[in-house]
């Protein structure tokens, strides 16, 4: 079986990508090398699964967002399954950049879901998140909650995405499953996360940038545990059967929320922080950003109902694993 992952010089692309070559799986990766933040780490990614991957890696530098561009590096590769990981991610940035939002995550998935279409595949599996809830009081998140508020272009963009697979599974009987990731974090992870750049801050003296005074809380999940929502998923399409499915809908198309299940106090995390560094965070106290929300908090009882996902990594474990990751590997190279 051979897998196709967009985004697999990204944090979860290049995990996912390893966890399915681990288990012997044949996978094609795709991805640009956006600047957004830098293609060297995104180039150690892949280094690293070529590294992993015995033969059964290939990579390919394309735009998703451009059509043509897609369908020319993919024609003569063939594939099973689709992950779509790719995308423009962050909030704050979608204030800048608008069009790269639209460029990547409307364009970009549409022409995904048209190449699982044509190709036949057996299962699309593509990446939401839980922006897409906007700024909601009644907690935890159910994926059968409204989602049309959004705060943000990013989270407007998601939730965009899964309507529009949400017609194609309509129209074409595409098995899809959107999964609505919650504050991802570990080795390898994005330099314009918070846990990075209190990482880095913290060990290089500086002051950190933290808002609402702190007074924030986010359902932080490990790298493994979403590796393992995303596999579980990946091996069981949801069926044609007219049946109610997770998020709503009778078609083939099913919604699920990825995460710990746990909100954690955004001032435990620079706690954690400054335990796994051996030394005292500088705070720089801000308020509130436009974009933000002051909470996160994942019900991830269809996918443990469905699945038995069943995240296992509290963040006094995962932090300490990313800072040694950071000091070991990546404050090295940078």
């Amino acid at each position: 079986m051979t897998v196709l992952v967009t985004g697999a010089a990204g944090f979860i692309g290049m995990h996912v990508a390893l966890a399915l070559l681990t288990r012997g799986e044949h996978v094609i990766g795709i991805d640009n090398y956006t600047p957004y933040y830098t293609p060297a780490l995104k180039r150690a990614r892949v280094a690293e699964l070529e590294a992993q991957a015995g033969g059964r890696f290939m990579m390919i530098d394309v735009d998703f967002g451009d059509a043509d561009a897609l369908d020319d590096a993919l024609k003569s590769s063939d594939f099973d399954r689709i992950v779509h990981l790719g995308a423009q991610p962050g909030v704050r940035y979608s204030l800048e950049n608008p069009r790269a939002y639209v460029h990547s995550n409307l364009v970009g998935h549409l022409n995904i879901v048209e190449l699982a279409r044509h190709r036949g595949v057996g299962h699309l599996v593509y990446a939401s998140s839980s922006s897409v809830y906007g700024l909601r009081e009644e907690m935890p998140f159910r994926v059968e909650d409204r989602a049309d508020t959004p705060i943000s272009l990013y989270a407007a963009t998601k939730r965009a995405d899964e309507l529009i697979s949400e017609s194609y599974a309509h129209l074409f009987r595409i098995p899809q499953t959107g999964l609505r990731f919650f504050t991802v974090y570990g080795p390898w992870g994005r330099p314009d996360m918070a846990l990075w750049k209190f990482t880095e801050a913290v060990l290089e003296g500086w002051p950190i940038d933290v808002y609402n005074h702190g007074d924030m809380r986010r359902d932080f999940t490990y790298i493994d545990d979403i590796v393992a929502g995303v596999i579980a998923s990946l091996d069981h399409p949801p069926g044609d059967d007219g049946a109610l499915k997770a998020g709503g809908f009778k078609t083939p198309h099913r919604l699920y929320n990825i995460g710990n299940n746990a909100p954690e106090p955004l001032m435990q995390l620079i706690d954690e922080i400054e335990k796994a560094c051996g030394c005292k965070a500088e705070l720089n106290l801000l308020p509130m950003q436009d974009g933000d929300v002051y909470e996160t908090y994942a019900d991830i009882d269809a996918i443990a109902g469905d699945l038995g996902y069943a995240p296992t990594t509290p963040i006094s474990v995962g932090v300490p694993r990313f800072v040694d990751w950071y000091r070991k590997h990546w404050k090295g190279l940078s």
